[in-house]
């Protein structure tokens, strides 16, 4: 495929007329979309507010243990073939994107939450809500309790405009081409899940890639295949929904019945990166490359599998 025309980024500074914080996301467009499919990375975001480095116990360094380092630059080449990119500015541990706006850990808070908080669920009790109680093996991000203001404040200006244009994103893919598909980008610790408890042997393997669906129900069963096809060929271990089946994204965007569909692709973080010091490893662009192959592949999936099936 003939890579497009160079592309457009544009960014939402969340409301803020002043735009004295970073945008809430980067967006960059192709010149001309030619693919259903719309990118997105919402833990590649590497902004640490001050205050909230302020707030925290932690050192900047431990507090990268939740990005999904550089995953943005992985996929970076998706508005080169004809589909948007969209990246998190701000960091995962200040504001998770993958979460339910609401999904709140009560203690973390020095006064009662409203009703409408969702405060029990297994991410709540795992410390990772929409505003995360610790960072990798369990390490409590907080010196102090917060203000439910803080929250609101974040989920308006960080939270509500990323997925405002996501929405938007996919809205028009579909109205183009009459289905629409998210491919959600993570990645993941070699050892383990980000809060230190999950091993990746799956299935006995050592995954380096996972493929979320929620078991073949977010989206057509040709995208999956494309990408473990395209990803297995290139000679890595590829895992499907175990033991990452696909978080809130997936779950909320992906309705094949209705031409939409997601899929989330974790990424183990040894193929690319120093997990100690973060810093990129000579595997890097070869690993970009090769994801810039899945790319152009996913690009070409039939539209007839991807449109809602006729009434």
């Amino acid at each position: 495929m003939t890579p497009a025309e160079p592309a457009l980024k544009t960014a939402d500074t969340g409301g803020d007329a002043k735009a004295t914080a970073p945008a809430s996301y980067l967006l960059t467009e192709p010149a001309r979309q030619t693919a259903p499919v719309v990118y997105a990375s919402p833990h590649s975001g590497r902004f640490y507010p001050p205050d909230f480095l302020d707030s925290s116990r932690l050192d900047p360094h431990t507090l990268r243990a939740s990005e999904d380092v550089f995953v943005d630059e992985l996929f970076g080449a998706a508005p080169q073939h004809g589909a948007p990119l969209l990246q998190a500015v701000y960091a995962r541990a200040y504001l998770d994107v993958n979460r339910e706006a609401w999904e709140l850990d009560p203690d973390m808070f020095d006064e009662p939450l409203p009703d409408y908080v969702q405060s029990k669920s297994g991410r709540i009790s795992a410390g990772l809500g929409t505003i995360a109680r610790v960072v990798a093996a369990g390490t409590a991000i907080y010196a102090r309790r917060l203000s439910f203001a803080d929250a609101q404040h974040r989920v308006a200006h960080v939270y509500e405009p990323y997925h405002a244009a996501q929405a938007r994103l996919l809205d028009r893919s579909a109205s183009q081409f009459d289905c629409a598909v998210l491919i959600d980008c993570h990645s993941m610790p070699s050892t383990g899940s980000s809060w230190g408890d999950m091993p990746l042997k799956s299935k006995g393997v050592n995954a380096d890639f996972i493929l979320g669906d929620r078991y073949g129900r977010t989206c057509a069963p040709e995208i999956t295949e494309v990408a473990e096809k395209h990803l297995a060929g290139l000679g890595f271990n590829v895992v499907r929904n175990d033991p990452y089946a696909g978080g809130y994204n997936t779950r909320f965007y992906g309705t094949p019945a209705t031409g939409r569909h997601a899929l989330q692709i974790e990424i183990n973080r040894a193929l690319y990166v120093n997990e100690e010091t973060l810093e990129r490893t000579s595997d890097f662009t070869g690993l970009r490359d090769g994801l810039t192959g899945l790319i152009e592949a996913l690009a070409q999936v039939p539209l007839d599998a991807l449109r809602a099936p006729a009434a």
